[in-house]
């Protein structure tokens, strides 16, 4: 491994370790758990042919990185969900700018089920009665006689505030509803819980099983692939976001371009996500 690859593993658990930070120019990167896989990515093949460019990669969830993108602390925030009014307010405020979105990437936002989970497929109107605890038993939907254990990402999470907006129209998760730190800490729940169901990334889907996503009752079933992402069928398509303060300029202008380029989205989709 060399310094570069050091550097993007170090930033991506939160810390740049050693003088190497401190050559060249520095970029930082922030926000959305479900990209931060494919951010270090880019970042570790950028870095490899652009000596002369740091490139700073952390996660927190995708409130985080706004977040940081208000106070001035990343020059990036990630995001796998739209900035909302208030937040381009509040960047508005302190920075004369509502910001500058940029749609990365693609990602079908999956439903985690254990691989023993005899069930195949879930309409949205079972879904949200499953995660707002109105269904608690996996025979009301066709599964074993057994209590639904329901785990969900943390309230900072776009992953979060998607599944809520376009799946429980808004509504509360159950009390019940176990939040995790990231969604590889939801992969691997539901992978250790027959009786499991989680959501998030399909770059993160190892070790379970998608479940099949029906708009409702009438719709067919559909599993997040790049065909289905791409053309749209697949009901849990979301788009994953660069957030700027103000258009870019300089060293990053070029990464973003190169992010945006036939080799960064080739690089998209060896990770598990699916190209614009």
């Amino acid at each position: 491994m060399n310094m570069k690859r050091i550097l993007a593993a170090a930033a991506l658990a939160g810390f740049i370790a050693g003088p190497a930070a401190l050559a060249g120019r520095s970029l930082t990167i922030k926000g959305s758990d479900t990209m931060v896989i494919l951010a270090q990515r880019w970042a570790e093949k950028y870095m490899g042919s652009h000596a002369d460019v740091v490139l700073q990669v952390t996660g927190g969830g995708s409130g985080v990185g706004i977040a940081a993108l208000i106070n001035g602390t990343t020059d990036i925030a990630t995001a796998s969900r739209k900035m909302t009014q208030d937040e381009k307010l509040k960047l508005r405020d302190r920075y004369q700018t509502m910001g500058v979105e940029i749609p990365t990437a693609k990602d079908g936002l999956s439903v985690y089920l254990n691989e023993k989970c005899p069930v195949r497929e879930l309409t949205f109107d079972q879904l949200k009665l499953i995660y707002t605890g109105k269904i608690t038993n996996w025979k009301e939907v066709g599964g074993s006689d057994a209590r639904i254990t329901l785990y969900s990402r943390e309230n900072s999470s776009g992953t979060y505030a998607f599944f809520k907006e376009v799946v429980l129209g808004g509504a509360d998760y159950a009390p019940n509803c176990q939040t995790l730190p990231g969604t590889a800490a939801v992969v691997n729940a539901v992978a250790q819980d027959e009786d499991g169901i989680g959501y998030g990334g399909a770059a993160y889907a190892k070790g379970i099983r998608d479940c099949a996503v029906k708009r409702d009752a009438q719709s067919p079933a559909v599993l997040p692939n790049a065909a289905t992402v791409k053309d749209g069928s697949y009901p849990l398509s979301r788009s994953l976001f660069f957030y700027l303060r103000k258009s870019p300029v300089g060293d990053m202008k070029k990464f973003v371009d190169w992010v945006l380029s036939p080799e960064g989205q080739a690089l998209a989709t060896e990770v598990g996500y699916f190209p614009l």
